[in-house]
């Protein structure tokens, strides 16, 4: 069967698309665009030329220049030695300071843990500062300050406060070669500190010195008769519990006693010296 070409001849379809005519180009309409646009480039140019000459003036007049710091939260160290430290004068730009440079340099005081240093527009500064706490002396060969998160941080001269209790058996050598292990020994000793505060009967003003020993852990002595207590490594609540039960009998008779011992369990060991004379209770 032949296809019958002829009928399968499709006819021509129009276009659905309108045939656009040219039109003519606006030029007045397009020159006003234009002007319209000039005109707020120019005026954001001249803002922008304005704004920068302005601040130019204010940095050259000394507007931003430093009339005044303020020194926060500051009560060991003087107001007078950090405004020293900062190196900050009146007049410096405040865009000039290197904030965190001048709260390093502030910070190399040995009482000042942290110092944080702001600008306060448009011609202050503020800087303010968190000082160590001292908690007690560490003997080291030379007597140093021990701040209340167990760091060494200031060796004691003439005039410093003594009024603290005393930690010895770590030497400076140790302390240098065994980083770790120091502060792990300071940590306990301070976790024994924070447990005498909370007593009435025996608590650190009845200590002169806690001793530090590898072995047997840490020992108090006490002030009046410089008597050891032997409390350990650990359970410190439980054994000032037994001690504060008998300490009222103890008190007029430390001066006779060689050692107290609460090492063992549910006891208080004491041992008398009978070298030393007993102290009438």
């Amino acid at each position: 069967m032949m296809r019958d070409l002829k009928a399968n001849k499709q006819k021509k379809v129009k276009s659905n698309r309108r045939k656009q005519e040219k039109q003519p180009r606006d030029w007045k309409k397009l020159f006003h665009r234009m002007l319209r646009i000039s005109i707020a480039s120019g005026t954001g140019f001249l803002l922008a030329s304005g704004a920068l000459l302005t601040a130019q003036m204010l940095l050259e007049s000394g507007y931003f220049g430093v009339k005044q710091i303020r020194v926060e939260h500051q009560v060991i160290v003087s107001e007078g030695d950090i405004l020293e430290a900062s190196d900050i004068e009146t007049g410096d730009s405040l865009f000039d300071l290197e904030l965190h440079m001048i709260g390093r340099k502030i910070e190399e005081n040995p009482w000042i843990a942290r110092a944080d240093v702001e600008r306060s527009f448009p011609d202050q500064v503020v800087i303010r500062v968190v000082e160590r706490e001292a908690r007690a002396v560490i003997d080291l060969g030379y007597l140093y300050y021990v701040d209340k998160s167990g760091e060494v941080f200031k060796m004691l001269e003439a005039g410093d406060n003594l009024n603290y209790p005393v930690i010895t058996g770590i030497d400076r050598q140790y302390l240098l070669d065994n980083p770790d292990q120091t502060q792990d020994s300071l940590n306990l000793t301070l976790l024994l500190m924070d447990e005498l505060d909370t007593r009435s009967l025996f608590n650190l003003d009845d200590v002169s010195e806690i001793h530090y020993d590898q072995q047997e852990g840490l020992i108090l002595h006490t002030l009046i008769g410089g008597v050891p207590v032997r409390m350990g490594k650990q359970g410190f609540d439980s054994k000032l519990n037994r001690l504060e039960t008998i300490y009222d009998d103890l008190e007029p008779r430390l001066l006779a006693l060689k050692y107290i011992d609460l090492n063992v369990t549910d006891r208080v060991i004491v041992k008398v010296d009978v070298k030393r004379p007993v102290g009438k209770g």
